[in-house]
């Protein structure tokens, strides 16, 4: 009983910026469930009506609903954002962290697009406006898969580096040798770049056909690199696989910060390294 009465008084003592901390940042109480399906059903709404604008037929005979709900969804982010702000342990660190530049990335082209209607050096500011879709990325931090998936992404940024090294410098040989082998009966190979954007298409398997070798040689150094493709595409999908296993059997694989959301700390870390918040 006493037990119970204390956590009751401390309840009670919380401040507006604790309560709205734990109802914004955390995920264990009713309230914060609840904010959290409400702030996905109005992302969600959102990034569909951001869709159905791009569409010039549904823009043009809607336009006044699409215009509505825009700023009703902005003024709605604005207030989260707001909120987040003040209800943050750590403002400066939620404010540059990822969360926090992208939950402001969401609502500044609005404002742009309102604030400079009319001035002929804005008249395309309203393509500022696409950023909105920026919104979509709020979603990320309700996704534990995608958390995890960004975690394994991040160990193997060093392997993926030197993998991606290899491609390139496969590109630009393979590139230059087509050059050398096509370049002289063979518009498309008319200089290193275009042969190089040929050996990136070829090698990715996408193969638009804009440019094909037609001597025998380059015909025969296009079906090797086709082959490579098919192997070297299977490799930073091992290495992510790789690092997934590992991260799965680790005791330290779902430390989230709570209050900027990063989600990469050391073993022994107590504090956020960003931060500096309790994990």
């Amino acid at each position: 009983m006493y037990i119970f009465g204390h956590q009751q008084h401390r309840l009670k003592n919380k401040s507006v910026r604790e309560k709205l901390y734990e109802v914004i940042f955390e995920s264990e109480t009713s309230a914060s469930k609840v904010f959290d399906f409400l702030l996905m059903g109005l992302i969600v709404l959102n990034i569909t009506e951001v869709i159905l604008e791009s569409v010039y037929s549904i823009r043009v005979k809607f336009a006044t609903i699409l215009n509505f709900s825009e700023w009703v969804f902005t003024i709605l982010f604005t207030i989260e954002y707001l909120l987040r702000t003040y209800a943050s342990k750590s403002r400066s660190g939620y404010i540059f962290s990822f969360y926090g530049l992208i939950d402001l990335f969401a609502v500044v082209p609005s404002y742009l697009g309102f604030l400079f209607p009319g001035i002929q050096f804005f008249s395309d500011i309203r393509v500022l406006r696409l950023l909105r879709i920026f919104r979509i990325f709020k979603l990320n931090r309700y996704l534990k898969e995608s958390r995890f998936l960004t975690r394994a992404l991040y160990e193997s940024r060093i392997k993926i580096s030197l993998f991606l090294s290899a491609v390139f410098l496969i590109v630009v040989v393979i590139g230059a040798t087509m050059y050398f082998i096509e370049g002289h009966i063979n518009a498309g190979f008319s200089n290193i770049p275009l042969s190089m954007y040929w050996a990136v298409v070829t090698l990715t398997t996408v193969g638009y056909g804009d440019i094909i070798p037609v001597t025998a040689i380059g015909k025969f150094f296009a079906g090797m690199l086709m082959v490579l493709g098919y192997a070297i595409i299977a490799v930073p999908t091992g290495i992510v696989s790789a690092e997934m296993r590992a991260i799965h059997s680790s005791d330290l694989n779902d430390r989230e910060c709570n209050n900027c959301g990063l989600s990469i700390h050391d073993d022994d870390a107590v504090f956020c390294k960003h931060c500096g918040n309790a994990i």
